[in-house]
């Protein structure tokens, strides 16, 4: 393709409401503007979520900028989403600039701290605008929020600064998507709509015949064309951007029957602060593993294997397990025979003690925790942010010590009590020597809990877990095919690209970008 101009062209997508599909179709854009020679990166201004990641350089950011900068091939950036809020209670949460936190904040101290953000915004917008051809950007919730536009920095307050233009999604398996443009429009300023380029129509099932006659007429009346309705699939992966899917997923086996010796049953246990549960996507996509959600109170009998998540709040998560028995239930689960795994959060409550004297997540001082493993945690005021890489030390598989490979956020410092076996051997990614150890794990290999986010990204990791699972539980080891979970990530992509420029006029989004 021909040499773009200095300055990279924009593109926005913003939505009729939150969980439109916005993340998903900004990647799809990205890896089809990038197959066609251009050098694109993504950008969300703002991003809420408890599903993070950490870049190479030790910066925390949202989850699905990470997943769209894939889609792009690039590595992650902290510009791409250089305002980061995770919430940590029903009225607060942790506010995140350029990957660091800078404090905890409710949501009106943070309305008024977006003076200082916006600056950070502006900042790491312009170096991305000089470095690439094209800037997709993501919007988040809706433009029409008519409470917030005074300090909107994330929808048409950043458009109208960056005059980008902008195409509006509506998810259509909702209902009402036809009322929910012309709202959204109705709501907004003059000079705001006029930003608005497209419509796109997201999430369509059935026959498209039976949606015509509805556009023509609502293209008129919001005076902006539809560029593309996009039908609702199933059939490809994508990691999701927030809790709100874990919703869709399976949840218990059916009235706790036992399941197929062939399938691993797994229950992740369904925190109300859950963070990172893209950790278990890997799982999710096994052909001979079952994966549910589960609420705290609901039956463990018939799963092989109970997961505790990671949790942005993991004393109050901790208290509310207690509450509903989940501690007495796991440890009938683990003398069943079952194995019980804990990543950061969830490793931190499977130990004796989760100190806080800092009062970084309560007042209580100190809890404790289910005491399945010898560990003892405290939380510090620092928080650590760092991929990590280094060797499994407990021997799921015959053989070499196994590599492994993830990304870590906590703010807990874990210490080894007398009798801790650790389960890996960890360093910063890079760095020369021997690490440290890291997480904990029982003499049989039955309960074990780590701080690494990503470890089951891994697939000779996962596959070696797994069979010594299904060998413990069954005495035999996998039959179904094997899964690369990098190929599953990677062909989802270009599938969803490949979607994208079926249902969309690319040429007139193109045009709308200032492509041609």
């Amino acid at each position: 393709m021909h040499a773009m101009a200095e300055r990279a062209r924009l593109l926005m997508v913003q939505g009729t409401g939150s969980n439109v599909g916005k993340s998903v179709l900004v990647a799809g854009l990205c890896r089809h503007f990038v197959r066609q020679g251009l050098k694109v990166a993504p950008f969300k201004a703002q991003n809420m979520a408890l599903n993070s990641f950490i870049t190479g350089e030790g910066h925390e950011m949202g989850r699905a900028q990470a997943v769209q900068a894939e889609a792009c091939r690039l590595a992650p950036q902290v510009d791409m989403n250089p305002v980061l809020i995770k919430p940590n209670s029903d009225v607060g949460a942790q506010v995140i600039i350029h990957g660091v936190p800078v404090g905890n904040m409710s949501a009106l101290s943070y309305h008024r701290y977006k003076e200082k953000a916006w600056p950070a915004v502006l900042a790491s917008f312009e170096r991305l605008a000089a470095a690439y051809d094209l800037i997709v950007i993501e919007g988040a919730g809706s433009p029409a929020e008519i409470n917030l536009r005074e300090h909107d920095i994330v929808n048409m307050g950043l458009a109208l600064a960056v005059q980008a233009p902008v195409l509006l999604v509506g998810d259509i398996d909702k209902g009402g998507v036809f009322a929910a443009f012309v709202g959204t429009l109705a709501l907004l300023a003059p000079a705001e709509k006029q930003l608005v380029k497209g419509l796109i129509i997201n999430k369509f099932r059935g026959d498209r015949r039976l949606l015509e006659p509805g556009l023509a007429p609502i293209a008129a009346r919001c005076g902006v064309p539809f560029v593309g309705v996009v039908p609702h699939f199933r059939d490809l992966y994508l990691p999701e951007e927030d809790g709100v899917a874990v919703e869709s997923y399976g949840r218990g086996l059916d009235g706790g029957r036992e399941p197929a010796a062939a399938t691993l049953a797994v229950a992740v246990i369904k925190l109300p602060h859950i963070a990172n549960f893209t950790d278990f996507d890997p799982l999710l996509h096994e052909a001979d593993v079952r994966l549910d959600y589960l609420l705290p109170e609901d039956e463990l009998s018939g799963y092989d294997l109970v997961i505790l998540p990671g949790s942005k709040n993991t004393i109050d998560d901790l208290l509310t397990l207690k509450r509903c028995g989940l501690e007495s239930r796991l440890r009938d689960f683990l003398r069943a025979g079952g194995a019980v795994v804990g990543i950061c959060g969830g490793y931190q409550m499977l130990g004796r003690e989760i100190s806080d004297p800092h009062q970084v997540e309560t007042t209580s001082g100190a809890v404790a925790g289910f005491g399945l493993l010898p560990v003892s945690t405290e939380l510090a005021r620092e928080k650590v942010t760092v991929q990590s890489r280094g060797r499994l030390l407990f021997p799921f598989a015959a053989g070499d010590s196994m590599e492994v490979a993830g990304y870590e956020i906590h703010m807990g410092r874990t210490t080894l009590l007398p009798g801790a076996r650790p389960l890996l051997q960890l360093a910063p990614a890079g760095e020369a020597g021997g690490g440290h150890p890291d997480g904990a794990v029982t003499a049989d290999g039955l309960c074990w809990g780590t701080y690494l986010h990503g470890i089951f990204d891994r697939d000779d990791f996962r596959r070696a877990w797994l069979d010594f699972l299904r060998q413990h539980r069954y005495g035999i080891t996998a039959a179904a095919p094997r899964t690369s979970f990098a190929a599953l990530k990677e062909e989802g992509l270009d599938r969803l690209a490949d979607l994208l420029a079926a249902n969309l006029d690319l040429p007139a989004i193109s045009r709308i970008a200032g492509l041609e």
